[in-house]
């Protein structure tokens, strides 16, 4: 999983599903780089082995990436894949942390066009096929949302979900789900904080003071930059 970020500094990342692939040529060399959003080491590393089964006669399929573990600093790697030590793999995940994303990938897949291009050479050409990658990637970012149940009688749910979803934008309240039972429902609230004062607060106001919250852990939405 994705470290947890805070309400207020949300972790920046890509969106789900493919990105786009660019290329660039240098002296006839071809660099086809791709940025993916993986969550976990396993993910790298398949979206590393799915990028060499598209480009089985390809050379080199150098990599990076930057994972985030929660209450702990990401985890980083890069791979030079064949090319000289320090040429692809450190330069491309120079790139990546330049962007502040994490649980990304970047892969950058060389196409030898008979021109050798020198250790500075490679590292410019690897360094600027991630940067195309990234650019052409589309960006999202994680936000906690801290999840709250609260338990009400079935006659006095249909009203109090109602007034809740109407509540100003600016709030930041959500009513997830609302889980009917036989006398009482559940509504599934969320918030953008973990205090409950305001909550509590709110719920009084159109329960009379019988509507509760009680924690109910916290998720991560994805949403787009």
């Amino acid at each position: 999983m994705p470290a947890a970020p805070d309400a207020a500094c949300p972790v920046l990342t890509l969106a789900h599903g493919r990105q786009p692939e660019t290329d660039l040529e240098v002296k006839r060399s071809h660099f086809l780089a791709r940025a993916a959003r993986t969550d976990t080491e396993a993910e790298a590393r398949a979206l590393i082995a799915e990028v060499r089964a598209e480009h089985p006669t390809a050379r080199h399929h150098c990599s990076a990436f930057i994972i985030g573990v929660p209450g702990a600093q990401p985890v980083e790697r890069s791979n030079d894949d064949g090319e000289p030590s320090g040429t692809a793999g450190q330069p491309i995940l120079e790139v990546l942390r330049g962007t502040g994303l994490v649980g990304v990938s970047v892969v950058v897949t060389r196409y030898f066009g008979g021109t050798l291009l020198g250790t500075g050479g490679l590292v410019r050409a690897y360094s600027q096929a991630a940067a195309q990658a990234l650019d052409a990637a589309r960006r999202a970012r994680l936000v906690t949302r801290y999840l709250w149940d609260v338990r009400v009688p079935v006659a006095e749910a249909g009203r109090l979900e109602a007034e809740l979803r109407s509540v100003p934008r600016d709030v930041a309240l959500a009513v997830e789900e609302t889980v009917w039972g036989a006398t009482h429902a559940v509504l599934m609230l969320s918030t953008d904080s973990p205090d409950a004062d305001a909550l509590t607060a709110l719920l009084a106001s159109v329960s009379q003071g019988t509507a509760v919250p009680q924690a109910a852990g916290s998720r991560l939405i994805e949403q787009p930059c």
